[in-house]
């Protein structure tokens, strides 16, 4: 990873009480060029980022996870196929803030976070994040969601409504939708396996604001189903 060109390495003691360089500056110093910005947050193997700039190279695209083990697979995926609008940032996203400027991030994807059903804070849609994404989201930035979680979707739902955030598009079941967008075609390691369990994908994507945030007060019925094990196999399509 350190010998990757395409990756930022930072340990949580050099940010810890100031921002990275870098914050402002991404298109400047790191790409080199100037277009829209989009991160995937928790990428994992960066499968869902690099699938994103193939599509759209229009863009430059930053995944971040702190697992370099899992991110270390698409910063060579990405150099192997010439990808230069790709990025890999591995550090905490509870300090994402101190990377981005305001107004520096065109969009957000989440896909297929952990919906931490018993600790609200650790949602990537709770509001304590929506805040944060807000702090770097240009004014219309969009936020995408793509989950097999009813529970993270429903949860995502409610907090959009209790907080008047607009709703840009909203599917119970992407692979049901005729013309399906190339962007929400890809699929990931771990989404194949939740396919072939019968699992229906969920998508939702809204333009979030930071005024006065609110939790829902309701109760959503959890998920039933486990996820998966380290050694679990990929399905083939």
């Amino acid at each position: 990873m350190e010998q990757f060109s395409n990756v930022l390495q930072v340990p949580f003691h050099r940010i810890e009480d100031s921002d990275h360089a870098l914050k402002g500056r991404w298109n400047d110093d790191f790409f080199l060029e100037s277009k829209p910005l989009v991160l995937e947050l928790g990428c994992g193997k960066g499968e869902y980022t690099t699938g994103l700039a193939q599509i759209a190279p229009y863009n430059n695209y930053i995944g971040v996870d702190i697992k370099g083990a899992r991110m270390w697979k698409g910063a060579k995926y990405a150099i192997e196929n010439d990808l230069d609008n790709v990025g890999f940032l591995r550090t905490h996203i509870e300090m994402i803030g101190q990377f981005f400027a305001p107004g520096e991030v065109s969009e957000i994807w989440l896909t297929f976070p952990d919906p931490q059903m018993k600790k609200t804070r650790k949602r990537l849609t709770s509001t304590r994040f929506i805040e944060l994404y807000c702090s770097f989201l240009k004014p219309g930035g969009i936020v995408h969601l793509k989950t097999d979680s009813n529970f993270q979707f429903q949860y995502t739902h409610e907090v959009i409504n209790a907080n008047g955030f607009t709703i840009i598009d909203k599917m119970e079941d992407i692979y049901e939708a005729e013309n399906l967008k190339p962007e929400l075609n890809i699929k990931t390691f771990y989404e194949k396996q939740w396919l072939a369990r019968g699992i229906k994908i969920k998508y939702i994507s809204f333009i979030p604001h930071q005024h006065e945030l609110i939790e829902p007060d309701v109760d959503i019925e959890p998920d039933t189903y486990r996820s998966f094990g380290r050694g679990a196999v990929a399905v083939d399509e």
